[in-house]
């Protein structure tokens, strides 16, 4: 195996694991700043306040995409799978 084509599973391992969860993560970015701005706006400064509803959009959306996100990880796992006699080479 050449460094090469070690160079390229790693970057596809790296690039699938960053599509896989870029979505959850911007979803729970984006509660996190409506959040802040909702605790600004009405001066509640409870900690519960926040992490509740963001815990409650993170569960959902990972619901959500917990389809697409196993049918990308599983691509990638059968790319590998179905080359690994050329790897062993």
């Amino acid at each position: 195996m050449s460094p090469g084509s070690v160079v390229q599973i790693v970057r596809e391992m790296f690039m699938t694991a960053l599509w896989v969860s870029a979505p959850l993560l911007l979803i729970g970015f984006t509660a996190a700043i409506v959040m802040s701005l909702i605790q600004i706006v009405t001066s509640i400064q409870d900690s519960a306040f926040s992490a509740i509803p963001r815990l409650i959009v993170f569960l959902g959306a990972l619901l959500l995409l917990m389809p697409w996100m196993l049918s990308r990880m599983m691509t990638y796992a059968i790319g590998i799978f179905g080359d690994l006699g050329r790897y062993a080479r």
